[in-house]
């Protein structure tokens, strides 16, 4: 991986692990589905906006081929993604909800296996194992004395299943479209989806417009459903094996971020952590600055 690579792989780290965080503050003010639904359906809007209000020319509309595969990526990577996750939030801790931040790349791995013929190095599985022992080394204080019910585990399984599955059938559709696009349909799409469930299960519920709403649609809109996508996007792109990698450094951010955010103490076990989920990067090559000589195929924006 190249430097550029790295550092993209690392700011996007440090923007995905936030949105656990975030949650937490927008639950201050409205329930989790409508949280996501405002979130999705607002950027979606303000990045349809700009490509077709302000660069109608540069950015055609997708084909036939494209719209199935972005109503398929809106399911999977938003609508049953981040619904899923935002419902498992308010039933699990956060240690057991940064446990199972590994699902979607060893399923990823897996699925591209099977479906797609992909050889994974055994230093990329060993990189992987080794990284999820990190995890565990993190999250055990938390895990200990948590408290979770069986619909909360459930949700985020699937939820990160659901992450995974929708990163293969982006790699496999190979979209001759540029990320921007891709974000802003997935994204509005997905928010669609998700207002039958919201209306059902969360009418009626009170929502506050405080600053804690303020503060969760701004970060959330802006700072994870447009830039932050974006990025993920991009190294999809590159690798979609190492971009799924990344994930596995998502906990241990986090980790640091609440810590800084909301006051939650540094432990050794959160430091031990760091060094070794920072090992199992390196040892699955995400870490590695100067160019591979694999070849990249990268679609055309």
């Amino acid at each position: 991986m190249n430097l550029k690579g790295l550092l993209i792989g690392l700011l996007f780290t440090v923007l995905y692990s936030s949105g656990a965080i975030i949650m937490k503050i927008g639950l201050l003010s409205a329930p989790p589905l409508t949280l996501v639904t405002m979130r999705l359906l607002i950027a979606g809007l303000l990045l349809l906006i700009f490509i077709y209000g302000f660069n109608k020319s540069k950015y055609p509309l997708p084909n036939k081929r494209e719209w199935k595969i972005l109503f398929l990526l809106g399911l999977l990577n938003t609508t049953l993604f981040l619904g899923l996750g935002s419902l498992s939030i308010r039933t699990i801790s956060a240690g057991i909800f940064n446990l199972f931040l590994p699902i979607s790349p060893f399923v990823f791995a897996l699925f591209s296996l099977f479906f797609m013929g992909t050889h994974i190095r055994a230093k990329e599985w060993l990189g992987m194992a080794v990284s999820v022992i990190g995890l565990f080394i993190a999250t055990y204080p938390s895990l200990a004395n948590s408290h979770a019910t069986l619909a909360g585990i459930l949700f985020l399984s699937f939820g990160m299943i659901s992450m995974a599955v929708g990163s293969l059938v982006y790699k496999k559709a190979n979209l001759q479209l540029p990320n921007l696009v891709i974000n802003a349909w997935q994204g509005f799409i997905g928010g669609i989806f998700l207002l039958i469930p919201t209306l059902f299960l969360e009418s009626g519920t009170p929502v506050h417009l405080d600053l804690h709403l303020a503060v969760f649609l701004l970060w959330s809109v802006f700072g994870l459903s447009i830039f932050s996508m974006g990025l993920w996007f991009y190294l999809l792109k590159q690798d979609a094996v190492r971009a799924n990698n990344w994930l596995l450094l998502n906990p241990v951010t986090g980790y640091i971020l609440a810590a800084i955010i909301l006051g939650e103490p540094i432990t050794w076990y959160a430091v031990i952590a760091t060094v070794v989920v920072l090992l199992g990067l390196y040892l699955s090559g995400n870490f590695r600055t100067n160019r591979t000589k694999e070849k990249v195929t990268e679609p055309a924006n």
